[in-house]
């Protein structure tokens, strides 16, 4: 690792595990003090003993006040990225209105709330640099069964959008870095509760042109480049790392 992340205070949500924890340990890897947040605390019991400047913190993301208070706590960021999220299957006749309402809970509003908790420091100093998890699943390609979700991570590159032309002037960048397939727990649970794991597995990887899943190591290394200074050109992107789906 190279630091470039040194002196850099981060904020990662979803940090439990998946891509949100490969962040985390990222970050800090290239030199970040990272506050490193999930629902479920005890998935994140062992980061701090593999790199000292991790700091887990429980918390839930759609809770306005809890999040709110959690990022004053931690001074001004310099990073905030935004990596919870929940995936629902199913097509929209598959999707009851409690699941609708969770999978914009949990992928939108939790980031509304975030940047909204995180902006006013960021602008008083200038600088600041916002990564949204987004997907490349329904939001720039169709994906089957997807409705939810799709429709949830098409509202975080067009909420990414909205942050990134509005404080463009002000020393505050926001991009969407767009995964494509990824081997996360997540996914393997979804796998293994299908009639053939080994058949859905070999679907998903089909997906990408390049013929595998992608690793959550290789969406931390484009998210590292988003909060480092080699990006201090880049505002309003979708880094999109699929492997070749949406080509």
């Amino acid at each position: 690792m190279t630091g470039r992340l040194e002196g850099k205070t981060t904020f990662v949500t979803g940090a439990g595990q998946g891509i949100g924890r490969a962040i985390a340990l990222a970050f800090a890897a290239e030199g970040a003090s990272v506050v490193a947040v999930s629902r479920t605390a005890s998935k994140m019991a062992d980061l701090p003993e593999r790199f000292p400047k991790i700091s887990p913190v429980g918390l839930d993301v759609t809770d306005g006040p809890a999040v709110s208070q959690a990022i004053q706590d931690c001074g001004p960021l310099d990073v905030l990225c935004n990596c919870a999220g929940w995936v629902h299957n199913g097509t929209l006749l598959d999707c009851r209105y409690a699941d609708w309402a969770r999978s914009l809970e949990q992928n939108v509003t939790s980031m509304y709330l975030t940047i909204r908790a995180a902006l006013p420091a960021m602008l008083a100093r200038r600088s600041g640099s916002i990564i949204n998890v987004a997907s490349v699943a329904s939001s720039l390609t169709g994906v089957p069964n997807r409705a939810a979700y799709g429709t949830s991570k098409a509202a975080v590159i067009g909420l990414t959008k909205a942050v990134a032309r509005d404080f463009v002037s002000q020393g505050v960048r926001c991009n969407a870095l767009c995964p494509g397939t990824t081997l996360t727990p997540s996914l393997e649970q979804r796998m293994a509760a299908t009639p053939d794991p080994e058949e859905t597995r070999r679907q998903f990887a089909a997906r990408q042109p390049i013929g595998r899943l992608g690793t959550v190591e290789e969406m931390a290394a484009a998210a590292v480049y988003l909060a480092s200074d080699d990006s201090a050109f880049t505002t309003g992107s979708l880094m999109v790392v699929d492997g070749g789906q949406t080509l």
